[in-house]
């Protein structure tokens, strides 16, 4: 329909798609002492999950805004009471403002959530024991124009991952550097 009217609009298919159904960002797995999954909430990853871009001018928001603009005709929640999700524009989830109106934080954990597991003891204490940051959003695509080849836009929705390095340092190395007015700067490369 959109197309028909003359405005910008493509398919976008998320891999690895968060349904974050208390909109704290996060998909939160609980299990038991044992290692049973306790069903808490309704969080969720799905597979896919499959919405529309559009282009828009975004007066409401701010010139900042203009852009691509991601609009679910499938939505699983309800957004101000009814079931919708959009315009929510794609440069405020890339830089989290997630306070936007238009579900800015849903599509935000659909592709940025953190997959955190807990574990709940008897006593209704619970302890995180794992957070995944990167497991969520993933190859973020549309179809090529005039081919049949994917195109990954997920760099338009999220900044590249930092990948993590461990490393060792022994004390000599560095003991030297140790003065109260210095700070010890490790860059790797």
């Amino acid at each position: 329909v959109l197309r028909s009217l003359g405005i910008p609009t493509r398919v976008i298919t998320n891999f690895n798609s968060a349904h974050d159904t208390n909109i704290n960002l996060s998909i939160d797995k609980y299990i038991d002492i044992s290692g049973k999954t306790l069903c808490l909430n309704e969080d969720s990853v799905w597979n896919f999950h499959v919405w529309n871009e559009s282009w828009f001018i975004r007066r409401d928001l701010g010139s900042f805004y203009d852009g691509w603009q991601v609009l679910d005709a499938t939505p699983q929640e309800r957004s101000k009471g009814i079931f919708q999700c959009g315009p929510a524009s794609i440069k405020a989830i890339k830089e989290g403002d997630v306070n936007l109106d238009y579900d800015s934080s849903f599509v935000f954990a659909e592709v940025n959530a953190d997959y955190v597991t807990w574990i709940c003891y008897s006593n209704k204490r619970k302890e995180r024991i794992y957070s995944d940051t990167r497991k969520i959003g993933k190859f973020i695509s549309t179809k090529a124009v005039g081919t049949k080849s994917r195109v990954d836009v997920t760099d338009n929705y999220k900044y590249p991952e930092v990948k993590e390095i461990s490393f060792k340092i022994s004390y000599s190395q560095y003991k030297s550097s140790l003065r109260d007015d210095r700070k010890i700067l490790v860059t790797a490369v």
